[in-house]
C-alpha cells in the first residue's frame, strides 16, 4: 500500500480553493491502493514526513507559498517524491515577468507589458502613464506578478485605471499588459503529452476568481473546443513548447486568448485546481480518463527533484 501526505490549505489567498482541493483528492484516494492523509505546510510539516513516511507528497496547495518553489524546496530536503513540478520551474512559472520572458525570447506570443514599481501611495507616477498609454492603450490588465487564479486582476480603462492601481500597491511592483480581446482557451499538458483543450464563456467581465470557483457565475465551458484542427495543433503545441521551456513535469494548465488569429498565451500554470469546477478534471474525463485516474497519473510522476 503506497503512503500519500496531500497537502492542501496553505497561506496564500487561495487557501480556500487549495483545501477544497486537496479534499478532492484525498477522497480519490480513499481505496486499497492507498493511505492517504491530510496535511497543512506549517512549521511542522518535516516532522510529520518524517513521522509518516510517505512514499509521495502531492501537492495540493495554491499561489504563494505552495506554487512558487518555496514547498518545493521544503520537500527537496526531506528527500521525498512530490507532485506537480520542481523548484525552478515553479518559481519561473509563478513569477508572470519571468515566464514571460522565456515565452518572448523563444517567439511564443504573449501580450505586451510594462513591469510597474510603486512609489509613494498617493503619486501615481504620470509619466508612466503615459508611456502606458504609448506601449500599450487602454483598456490594460493590471495583476500582481505572482499570484494564481485571477487574484487582485482588473481590467482597466482610463478612468478607472489610478483608481485600480492604487488598490494593488501592497504588492509593491505589478504587471500592467495589454488586454486582449477575444475567446478564452486553455490547455492541458500531463507528462510530456497533450491533454486536450477547453474555451470559457463567462458570463461576468473576464474569468476572474468568481467565475473559476463559484457555480452561481454560471461560466460556461465549452468541450471539445470549435477551432479548426490547424489551430487546435498550434495552440495545444504551443502549450506543449512553454511546459518543456519552464521544465514543468506532472500536469499544467496553459491559458489564452485567440483574437481569431493569433494565440496569446497569458500564464502557465504548475498546480491547476482539481476540484468540481476545475478545468484539468473536466479535460481529462472528455478523453475518459476518471479523476481517479488521473491523480494516479499524476502520482506516477512525482519526482524528488527536476
Amino acid at each position: 500500500m503506497k503512503k500519500v501526505l496531500i497537502l492542501g490549505g496553505g497561506f496564500s489567498k487561495e487557501r480556500e480553493i487549495s483545501l477544497i482541493t486537496a479534499k478532492s483528492v484525498l477522497k480519490a484516494l480513499k481505496n486499497k491502493k492507498y493511505k492517504a492523509v491530510l496535511a497543512e505546510p506549517d512549521g511542522s510539516l518535516l516532522n510529520k514526513i518524517k513521522s509518516f513516511r510517505p512514499n509521495v507528497v502531492f501537492n495540493a496547495l495554491h499561489g504563494r507559498f505552495g506554487e512558487d518553489g518555496y514547498v518545493q524546496a521544503i520537500l527537496e530536503t526531506s528527500k521525498v517524491k512530490y507532485t506537480h513540478s520542481g523548484v525552478m520551474a515553479s518559481y519561473i512559472a509563478m513569477d508572470k515577468e519571468a515566464s514571460k520572458k522565456i515565452f518572448i525570447k523563444n517567439k511564443i506570443t504573449t501580450p505586451k507589458y510594462i513591469k510597474y514599481i510603486f512609489g509613494n501611495y498617493n503619486k501615481i507616477n504620470k509619466k508612466k502613464i503615459i508611456k502606458i498609454k504609448k506601449k500599450l492603450k487602454f483598456p490594460v490588465v493590471i495583476k500582481p506578478i505572482n499570484e494564481g487564479s485571477s487574484v487582485d486582476v482588473y481590467i482597466c480603462n482610463e478612468k478607472n485605471f489610478s483608481k485600480n492601481l492604487k488598490k494593488l500597491f501592497h504588492y509593491k511592483q505589478i504587471l500592467i499588459e495589454e488586454f486582449i480581446g477575444g475567446r478564452e482557451i486553455q490547455v492541458a499538458i500531463m507528462g510530456k503529452k497533450k491533454l486536450g483543450t477547453i474555451e470559457l464563456v463567462p458570463k461576468r467581465k473576464f474569468y476572474d476568481y468568481e467565475a473559476k470557483y463559484n457555480p452561481k457565475a454560471k461560466t460556461e465551458h465549452i468541450i471539445p473546443v470549435n477551432i479548426s484542427k490547424k489551430n487546435y495543433d498550434k495552440v495545444t503545441s504551443i502549450a506543449l513548447k512553454a511546459h518543456k521551456l519552464l521544465k514543468c513535469r506532472g500536469v499544467t494548465r496553459s491559458d489564452f486568448r485567440f483574437d481569431g488569429k493569433k494565440f496569446y498565451l497569458l500564464e502557465t500554470n504548475t498546480q491547476p485546481g482539481m476540484t468540481a469546477l476545475s478545468l484539468v478534471p473536466e479535460i481529462a474525463r472528455y478523453r475518459n480518463i476518471s479523476f481517479a485516474k488521473l491523480i494516479d497519473k499524476i502520482l506516477l510522476d512525482a519526482s524528488i527533484n527536476k
